[in-house]
């Protein structure tokens, strides 16, 4: 192959010239959008981060402040509805047989139970200022025994406690940060000296479950009050002491250099407060976990970044790869077309330059294409039939949809023409001995399809709506003026030409129209199939004509099925076919429609399986089911009559012996219908799976008689009736009774009666 002068120079200049366009094309779009991610998608993701977060504080804050307005509602209606006033009265009076002191104290003991019921409280009691009383839900004592055995404490939280219920109060915290922690009310409100303290000791998981915020970037909240006091936490449990004081000093420092703001960087984590609305002078903390917030911003820019990176190094392998290989002369693609082979084998012709060669290439592409579209219009059939079953199923129901499709598949029709939808259902011998393959089936619907049109003189359409479900389409001829009656009767014909591989039914629709009401009459013809029976020829069913169904019970009444149930107890297996047999047969003459006639079959089986489950437990489910669906499946009374005789078998088997004394029933009675053939004892004992010895003792013992002198005395007994009521010769009916030749018949006859046959003949007409 000739190289250019100067290669490596002329790849370098076309490995620049690609890159430079695919950068101005590409690449700078590219890094134009990266740019914008980092400006404003960024932007917008920690903002909506942002606002995720002051989202989730309001509405903590929110839940708090509720529960604590509810607590602060609860204490004062305690405080204000209760009888503290008339307890105070008497509250000097120690004497336990003053009821009214006593029944003053028991309705505040039920007060204080019923505002232990609140949110947020965990334990609430009264103490008595001037009094030695303190009084909580269960008991009422005095305060150094209250202290010691009721609400046992350290000396130092005690203090703290008692110390701090001294002027007014509304809701203030005491030992807050401890196990302890209560809020404080006092009563009377509106002085500095009241006699009654209401403490509620705060329950702590309660609280700390309004504090929580369900999210991962959440890595603690918490309530301070106005002097920086930790008054519950979420999530906090493993910042010591010295790291929570760092955060309430930088909670100053947030608030002092910016009131307005609420969020606040430091490091990885960020501090955002937000007001309490219960009270201005308590603030919600919440830390924030920076990079758990901001993971969405951090990882749109890693992707940006890779996107750009990707482009890059795409762009850079393209252009070198182009470079690469577009300095190749023209001579290349004509080797290669020298390679290519046309669909019968041969290599292009040789020869010319190489713009020959690719005109040479470009016929054959032309050529190709030509014998694709002969396929294409071979397959063209094939999708006219599937838009028309589109139009029949209503999925095409506009009719400027259905002249769209059918101008892309070139299907011409008539708009407006009056037509009948005729739906012929096709159902195949489930019994048959030798089932069709669906290969078969294929063939069969092609060539009754061929049929039909052959036989049908106006325009027709047939397509196939479901498996066993033909529909056909005739278009009424305004000269021959032909009938929807005459159109099925001609469908009919066709039908009987193969009516010993199915069972048909033909449905009759209504007259439409218009094309895009071809469903409607489509609908009527499939409806009007339920009306077939069993009858096992094709029948025609008009969906046009109203038809009352023949009088027929759709379940068995409750004296049949006692019936049923009764011969089952009996063990009269036959009786119980015999009535399926004989109701099959009622059905059949008085052309009860097939679905109808199967829920009575359905119902009838259902009473033999429930008569069988009493004894036998050897069945499951999807053996009933198999039932069932086996039944569903016939559509002729032939067809149920075999499928009950085969469910008989399996529900109701009969014994070994009664098996075996049925079979030897059968072949005796097949003896005497068939004397005169030949009688192989082989094949009775391969019948019954014995061998010959077998078959000859069991034979004797049911019989009576050895199989041989059975069937001798049987013959001799027809050749007797056949010497004295005919005149035929010897050897004629020796032959009638199954001899080859006289001499055996006569040699026989003279061992069994004692004289030759002519002469039993002589002796009995004398």
């Amino acid at each position: 192959m000739t190289s250019f002068p100067g290669k490596h120079s002329f790849r370098a200049a076309l490995f620049r010239r690609h890159f430079a366009s695919y950068f101005v094309l590409i690449l700078i779009p590219v890094i134009v959008a990266c740019a914008l991610a980092h400006l404003l998608v960024v932007r917008l993701i920690e903002e909506d981060a942002r606002k995720l977060n002051d989202v989730m504080m309001a509405r903590l804050s929110e839940q708090t402040d509720t529960a604590f307005h509810s607590l602060q509602t609860n204490m004062i209606n305690m405080l204000t509805t209760s009888n503290i006033r008339s307890l105070l009265k008497v509250a000097g009076d120690t004497s336990l047989e003053d009821p009214q002191r006593s029944e003053l104290i028991r309705s505040l003991r039920e007060q204080l139970g019923k505002l232990e019921s609140d949110q947020l409280a965990a334990r609430a009691f009264l103490y008595f200022a001037n009094h030695d009383l303190v009084i909580d839900a269960d008991a009422y004592t005095d305060r150094a025994y209250f202290f010691q055995q009721r609400y046992p404490m350290e000396e130092r939280e005690k203090h703290e406690l008692v110390t701090g219920m001294s002027g007014r109060k509304m809701l203030d915290f005491a030992m807050a940060g401890t196990e302890h922690m209560s809020v404080l009310m006092s009563y009377p409100y509106n002085t500095d000296m009241p006699e009654v303290y209401l403490v509620v000791q705060i329950n702590q998981a309660r609280l700390a479950a309004l504090l929580d915020i369900p999210e991962n970037w959440a890595a603690g909240t918490a309530l301070m009050g106005p002097a920086g006091q930790l008054i519950g936490q979420s999530g906090l449990n493993g910042e010591d002491a010295s790291e929570l004081a760092r955060l309430i000093r930088l909670q100053e420092r947030v608030q002092a250099s910016d009131p307005a703001s609420g969020f606040h960087v430091t490091g990885e984590r960020a501090i955002s407060l937000v007001k309490s609305g219960f009270d201005d002078s308590y603030a919600y903390l919440s830390i924030v976990d920076l990079p758990v917030l901001m993971k969405p911003a951090s990882v749109t820019q890693v992707i940006s970044w890779g996107f750009l990176l990707f482009f890059l190094v795409v762009g850079s392998f393209v252009s070198y790869h182009l470079s690469r290989r577009i300095y190749k002369p023209i001579m290349e693609i004509k080797e290669n077309l020298k390679l290519h082979r046309s669909e019968g084998g041969q290599t292009l012709r040789a020869g010319g330059n190489e713009f020959d060669a690719i005109k040479r290439f470009s016929q054959l592409i032309v050529t190709e294409n030509r014998k694709l579209s002969q396929r294409v219009d071979g397959m063209l059939p094939i999708l006219q039939e599937y838009f028309i079953a589109k139009i029949l199923l209503g999925e095409y129901k506009d009719a400027l949809a259905i002249k769209f499709y059918a101008e892309e598949i070139d299907f011409n029709y008539a708009r407006k023409a009056s037509r009948t939808v005729f739906c012929i259902a096709l159902h195949y011998d489930a019994y048959s001995v030798e089932p069709l393959s669906e290969t078969s089936k294929t063939f069969l619907v092609a060539e009754l399809k061929e049929q039909i049109q052959g036989l049908i003189p106006s325009p027709v359409w047939l397509c196939q709506t479901k498996p066993e479900l033909l529909a056909c389409v005739a278009q009424d001829d305004p000269l021959l003026h032909v009938t929807p009656e005459e159109h099925a009767e001609m469908i009919k014909l066709a039908l009987k030409l193969h009516g010993k591989y199915y069972k048909a039914a033909i449905g009759i629709g209504r007259k439409v129209h218009a094309i895009e009401q071809l469903h409607q009459s489509y609908e009527q013809a499939v409806h009007a199939l339920q009306r077939r029976s069993l009858q096992p020829d094709v029948e025609i069913c008009d969906g046009r004509v109203a038809w009352e169904p023949p009088v027929c019970e759709t379940f068995l009444s409750v004296q049949e099925i006692t019936r049923v149930l009764n011969r089952y107890k009996s063990r009269d297996y036959d009786q119980l076919l015999q009535g399926a047999l004989q109701m099959l047969e009622d059905g059949v003459k008085r052309r009860v429609p097939a679905a109808q006639m199967k829920y009575v079959c359905s119902d009838l089986l259902n009473t033999w399986i429930r008569a069988v489950e009493t004894e036998r437990k050897d069945f499951d489910m999807l053996f009933y089911a198999g039932l069932f669906e086996q039944m569903n499946r016939c559509m002729t009374g032939d067809e149920l009559r075999r499928c009950f005789i085969a469910i008989h078998e399996q529900l109701f088997p009969e014994s070994e012996e009664e098996s075996r004394a049925k079979k030897l029933t059968d072949i005796v009675d097949y003896i005497h219908a068939h004397y005169n053939e030949e009688l192989s004892i082989e094949q009775f004992a391969s019948q019954l799976n014995m061998s010959v010895g077998h078959f000859s003792r069991t034979f004797k013992e049911e019989v009576g008689e050895k199989y041989v002198e059975y069937i001798a005395k049987y013959r001799l007994q027809k050749a007797k009736e056949l010497l004295l009521a005919t005149d035929l010769r010897i050897d004629d009916i020796a032959e009638k009774v199954g001899y080859w030749g006289r001499h055996s018949f006569i040699r026989v006859f003279r061992k069994y009666e004692g004289v030759t046959p002519a002469k039993y003949r002589m002796s009995q007409q004398c």
